[in-house]
């Protein structure tokens, strides 16, 4: 009885099994990469909001405190959107017909609120409590990064949850005196392999990476 298949067959079929598992490899691979890429986490996208609001301007040039307009940052689990009454304290005086202004002129006068666009947004399914964070010494630039060095406010970490993940793991490389948790280009005035541990025991931090403290 004749062979029905030739004996190329055996190649052919170890050279297709290769190229099924290489193939599926490789979209798995590329998969993890578009993940990480700024297309799929929106890192440094500049994101197109009602004002041109500078924290450049506000809070580099004109000395204004992180907590002057984000007020329930240091008590609540949201940092806060200041409503346009906070803007009016300073521009019914200053730059008041400004014509870029216009937009918080008219919100003031209609009692409508801005609708300001998220930039650091975090899925549904993540809890995220800025308070928790403040009061164990995390500092705004550690996740926000130069806040005061921006125009326009971009995400500058990826936010992925192997980002918060090297913190939760090793609280002491990042966490700084309360009194600096506002403070841009902190620099601590002992070694942070010195400093950090001292505050996790001051602070009673724990390195929480249980799936249950952010996804509830």
């Amino acid at each position: 009885m004749s062979q029905i298949f030739q004996r190329s067959a055996n190649t052919l079929s170890k050279v297709s099994l290769f190229g099924v598992l290489a193939l599926v490899g490789s979209l798995i691979l590329l998969a993890m990469v578009i993940g990480r890429s700024s297309y799929a986490t929106r890192q440094n996208e500049i994101v197109q909001q009602p004002v041109q609001f500078s924290h450049l301007h506000h809070v580099t040039d004109d000395g204004i405190d992180c907590r002057y307009c984000h007020t329930s940052v240091e008590t609540s689990s949201f940092a806060g959107i200041p409503p346009t009454k906070t803007c009016m304290n300073c521009h019914s005086q200053l730059f008041s017909t400004a014509p870029i202004l216009e937009p918080v002129r008219a919100s003031f006068r209609e009692d409508q609120p801005l609708r300001w666009i998220r930039v650091h947004d975090l899925p549904d399914f993540v809890y995220f409590n800025h308070s928790i964070h403040v009061k164990k010494g995390v500092g705004c630039e550690t996740c926000h990064g130069r806040i005061d060095q921006m125009p326009l406010v971009r995400q500058e970490n990826s936010l992925q949850m192997e980002w918060c993940l090297s913190c939760h793991r090793a609280p002491e490389n990042f966490v700084r005196p309360r009194s600096e948790v506002t403070t841009m280009g902190y620099t601590p005035s002992v070694p942070q392999s010195e400093l950090g541990p001292q505050l996790v025991k001051e602070y009673g931090i724990q390195s929480l990476t249980s799936c249950s403290v952010c996804h509830r």
